[in-house]
């Protein structure tokens, strides 16, 4: 099963269960998907639907910091429950000990000695952890690498 038919199945199961909240957040991610597909003119393979799922996490993340700020915790908590729902749709993420040993061989097969050798580790490293870890702290493992 595709990860997209997974998230129609699970629409219809939030439709049948009548709970509204899941059922609100699915067919957000749901629009999402098909708003991509729509302007870039393609169909949406896993990989696809995994990116529309970290934008749509790293928006969410935004707004609670938002809201939080604010003294919004009502709205607060409802990303935060929306961001649960999202997460469980991005594949396993890997263990601390794994990133680096990629991060690791990643660095050694560029041969970078500087920061200003960044971007040829991250192109090496983006397809192998892209949404099995967060990108932004990949980048801040590789910065201080190098930096060392």
């Amino acid at each position: 099963m595709t990860l997209r038919e997974r998230v129609t199945e699970d629409m219809k199961s939030a439709m049948k269960a009548r709970e509204a909240e899941r059922l609100a957040t699915i067919r957000l991610l749901l629009a999402a998907m098909k708003q991509r597909e729509v302007d870039e003119r393609i169909t949406l393979d896993d990989a696809g639907v995994v990116a529309v799922v970290e934008k749509m996490l790293k928006q969410r993340k935004d707004s609670v910091q938002q809201y939080e700020q604010a003294g919004r915790a009502d709205l607060a908590d409802k990303e935060k429950a929306e961001m649960v729902l999202l997460s469980g749709y991005l594949p396993q993420q890997l263990p601390d000990a794994e990133i680096d040993a990629i991060v690791a061989a990643a660095l050694a097969a560029s041969g970078a000695k500087s920061p200003a050798d960044m971007g040829k580790v991250m192109a090496i490293l983006k397809p192998q952890v892209a949404g099995k870890a967060d990108m932004g702290k990949v980048s801040a493992l590789v910065k201080a690498k190098l930096s060392a």
